[in-house]
């Protein structure tokens, strides 16, 4: 991946591995955007998005990603921001509708999307780093249970539940699993790591690949 281009980071994770929060520091470190399903759903309520609406508002002469930008700046640090509209869609059109918001986001500039299908989304995409972070059950558990106060068991039943609910939503797009470390440049496990080590180890690996991307005298 070359930093010094336009480029998109996709941040894949387990439940209770601190993947979010990966993201948004190492969107943080590289001064650029952070997207997660707050952000998306937040879009989508506000400007009552659908894939024929962007597309009604992008032939529009007035760029309607300005309003996009600017709303998107007070989303990010408040993801409970009041809505001023109700959209709901099927999963089809929800699929489609975080694809056109994730891929118009992108092309606007560098950005770091976290879940949201981003490896599927961005596979063919120009410029892009795809990262799964994961940890040992244990590890999973232990972090559940202390950001969610729940006992031992309330952790397992939440994370097999997650689990098998994204990975359900995967197969249904794509013939693959999330799992398959074939869909990501850089898998970390998080067992003895905290968050801003695991963005600081995305960091080097990007630096280290800029260069190699660089172009030689």
């Amino acid at each position: 991946m070359n930093k010094n281009e336009k480029f998109v980071i996709t941040i894949n994770r387990e439940v209770g591995t601190g993947g979010r929060t990966v993201g948004r520091k190492l969107a943080e470190k590289l001064c650029v955007k952070y997207c997660d399903k707050a952000v998306i759903d937040g879009l989508t309520k506000k400007f009552g998005l659908t894939p024929e609406r962007i597309e009604e508002i992008k032939a529009q002469k007035k760029s309607w990603w300005n309003d996009i930008n600017t709303y998107y700046q007070t989303l990010v640090g408040s993801a409970s921001l009041p809505m001023e509209a109700e959209v709901k869609l099927d999963n089809a059109t929800m699929f489609e509708t975080e694809k056109r918001i994730l891929q118009e986001l992108a092309a606007q500039s560098s950005c770091v999307v976290a879940g949201r299908t981003g490896f599927m989304v961005f596979r063919e995409w120009p410029n892009h780093l795809s990262v799964f972070i994961q940890a040992s059950m244990q590890h999973r558990i232990k972090r559940v249970m202390r950001r969610q106060d729940v006992s031992e068991q309330e952790a397992r039943d939440i994370i097999a539940k997650i689990d098998a609910t994204r990975e359900t939503y995967i197969k249904k797009y794509e013939d693959t699993s999330r799992y398959d470390t074939r869909n990501y440049h850089l898998v970390i496990t998080m067992d003895d790591l905290t968050e801003d080590d695991a963005a600081e180890i995305i960091k080097d690996y990007i630096e280290r690949t800029s260069k190699l991307a660089a172009p030689s005298l």
